[in-house]
């Protein structure tokens, strides 16, 4: 019995600490600010001029 608590309460703990990492991780990306979407290159068009 004894080890059967003890490893019941192994993976309850692995479990626990799985979804506070997974629930950290996903806090961690949603504080990033967003990156501006401007292009790096820009190509002329053919009736634009230098």
């Amino acid at each position: 019995m004894p080890r059967l608590l003890a490893a019941l309460l192994t993976v309850t703990a692995a479990a626990v600490l799985a979804v506070g990492a997974a629930v950290g991780i996903v806090a961690l990306l949603n504080a990033t600010p967003e990156q501006p979407n401007t292009p790096l290159i820009t190509y002329e068009t053919a009736g634009q001029e230098r």
